[in-house]
């Protein structure tokens, strides 16, 4: 499955069980919920990461789809960006962009 066809799937899931299709404030929070629920199961090395971790993708979709994003498009375009960009070790040992090409 791709991105694209989860997020159609993901929207038309939240049409069908009358959940949240406009509020997009609320879905941002929701989405933070799993996060967090996600760093919990990892933290604890709960069996259910996979799921919390497809809750946070789900959320994620429905968020695009409310904006109108394709986010099948975006991700495609943001890691063909990201493998032009450079990075150099700064002081304290992070790494710092140097070039965007």
């Amino acid at each position: 499955m791709d991105i694209a066809e989860a997020q159609k799937l993901a929207w038309e899931n939240k049409i069908a069980k009358g959940f949240n299709t406009s509020d997009v404030a609320l879905e941002f929070g929701l989405l933070t919920a799993e996060v967090g629920e996600a760093f919990t199961a990892w933290r604890k090395g709960l069996p259910d990461r996979g799921e919390e971790l497809a809750d946070i993708l789900l959320y994620l979709v429905a968020i695009a789809e409310m904006q109108g994003i394709d986010l099948d498009s975006e991700v495609a375009s943001k890691i063909e960006k990201n493998t032009r960009r450079s990075y150099q070790p700064g002081e304290n040992g992070t790494l710092i962009r140097t070039s965007e090409d």
